[in-house]
């Protein structure tokens, strides 16, 4: 009684999921200030001439009635960047930066499994945080020292997911993990609701668009240290935390310290269909979800005219949306997982429905609102935020089906799925190359929903919210021999 009680209130293991939300709020910045920096950083004017808008002093588009002036206003010239890239090559620049994250996703998954998770995480974000500060100089330098950095960056934050999950299994008890996972996920949507609007802020400052990635730099360089001084692999570990916290956290595991490091069932888990279903699904979110991330902004641009500073409110709108949304959410989910009518499976199926046909939904809609900006928004706003829903749904389903493995299996799943987002910026600058159009982002918008659905839908014939007989604590054989000894003396006696 005594330790329920005084486990409600703000803890060890509270301090630890607030400092693995700060984590990813700020992994999310660092990937996605690019997205709105490089609208700042390309000569838009260039390259309508580039395109042959060239014959006269405006140009009409004709989808929406804007009057574009090609030979822009000196105001308009210094508010265009400098680089005259088209396109398909910013859709370059923006995946470089997955090419390394997918990279270090399963070796450092499987290495923190065996020496840890706080180092490969905080030593990575770092390597994140100080490279993000060279970026403005490596632009200068030209567009492949921007694409080594950048990847370099990817390198830094891949061990993020994998080490966050990982530390959420060792500390955060089965009955809190919906609402402490989510919380900790929806990190990402604070990162990005703070970098989309600071970012458009920062680059009409007197620094420019170098300011974005030289403050960001520096609030993650302060955040590695603060978590490399204070936070600790494990409960057994931190031998200042409460000791009746730490007891509570150990009886809810069951877990023991010194056990052995079990072989990871591969064969097992490649045969497994809930762990299929996980991977399908998060691959389709990250594809869904990089094209918005990446590409909103340009969209922003391109089709309805917003100037930078509106660009980055607009285009956070959507995921301050899913923010909320997703605390909301993992609330009910806890509360349906305390009702006997709903199982494990069934909460996560029907939660992680709404996260992902929600935006299928909605980017479908998009396609056809045409020029209502404000109806764009709107219906931007609704679908990414109900996407808010994964967080209770696949994205702590690894945990369920595997508390043991949870790491492991998070670092395959999202090394997949990154492969699949990184492909989302590059084909979706490949059909909008030349004379962007409401028709190519059509078919960008109704691709991403097309995989969001598709998705979802293996997910929910084959997911599970049950844990997988592949995955049994080392120490159960070792118990079922104690409780058969006993039997046997009796016997003889």
């Amino acid at each position: 009684m005594t330790i329920s009680r005084k486990c409600g209130w703000f803890g060890t293991r509270h301090f630890v999921t607030f400092m693995l939300f700060l984590g990813m709020a700020n992994a999310y910045i660092m990937r996605t200030n690019m997205s709105v920096a490089i609208v700042a950083m390309v000569n838009h004017t260039a390259i309508n001439i580039a395109n042959g808008h060239d014959g006269g002093a405006t140009t009409v588009d004709d989808e929406c009635g804007v009057v574009v002036d090609v030979n822009a206003t000196k105001k308009d010239t210094q508010a265009d960047g400098e680089f005259v890239w088209q396109t398909d090559i910013q859709g370059y620049v923006l995946s470089s930066f997955f090419y390394g994250y997918v990279i270090t996703q399963i070796p450092f998954g499987i290495l923190a499994k065996r020496y840890g998770n706080i180092y490969f995480l905080g030593v990575g974000m770092l390597v994140n945080s100080l490279f993000g500060l060279l970026v403005p100089a490596a632009a200068e330098l030209g567009i492949w020292w921007l694409v080594a950095v950048r990847f370099i960056q990817g390198l830094g934050e891949g061990p993020i997911v994998p080490c966050t999950h990982s530390l959420l299994a060792k500390w955060i008890p089965p009955n809190e993990r919906s609402r402490m996972g989510a919380f900790v996920y929806a990190g990402a949507q604070f990162g990005t609701v703070i970098s989309m609007p600071l970012s458009g802020l920062l680059s009409e400052c007197r620094l420019g668009w170098p300011s974005i990635f030289y403050v960001f730099g520096a609030i993650g360089t302060i955040w590695c240290i603060f978590f490399l001084i204070f936070i600790h692999e494990d409960p057994q570990s931190n031998s200042k935390m409460d000791v009746e916290e730490r007891l509570y956290i150990q009886k809810q595991l069951g877990s023991k310290i010194g056990l052995p490091i079990p072989p990871i069932p591969w064969m097992s888990i490649l045969k497994s269909l809930p762990f299929w279903a996980i991977l399908l699904a998060h691959m389709g979110h990250n594809y869904g979800y990089e094209t918005l991330m990446t590409e909103l902004p340009t969209y922003m641009k391109q089709v309805h005219r917003f100037s930078i500073k509106d660009n980055g409110v607009l285009s956070a709108l959507p995921y301050l949306a899913m923010w909320i949304f997703s605390i909301f959410i993992s609330h009910v989910a806890d509360w349906m997982l305390t009702k006997p009518y709903f199982t494990h499976t069934s909460v996560r199926k029907i939660i992680n429905g709404i996260g992902q046909y929600g935006p299928a939904i909605a980017l479908v809609a998009v396609s056809y609102t045409g020029c209502d900006k404000w109806l764009t928004v709107a219906l931007l706003t609704v679908g990414v935020g109900l996407n808010g829903g994964i967080y209770s749904g696949f994205k702590v389903n690894h945990l369920d089906i595997s508390p043991q493995f949870a790491g492991i299996l998070m670092s395959f799943t999202n090394c997949m799925a990154n492969l699949a987002g990184l492909l989302a910026p590059i084909y979706a600058g490949n059909v909008v190359v030349g004379t962007p159009s409401i028709a190519k982002w059509r078919v960008v918008f109704i691709t991403a929903a097309a995989v969001y659905a598709g998705c979802c839908t293996f997910y929910v014939f084959f997911g599970s919210g049950e844990r997988q007989s592949w995955d049994q604590p080392p120490e159960e054989p070792e118990k079922k021999k104690e409780k058969e000894e006993p039997e046997i003396i009796t016997t003889r006696t």
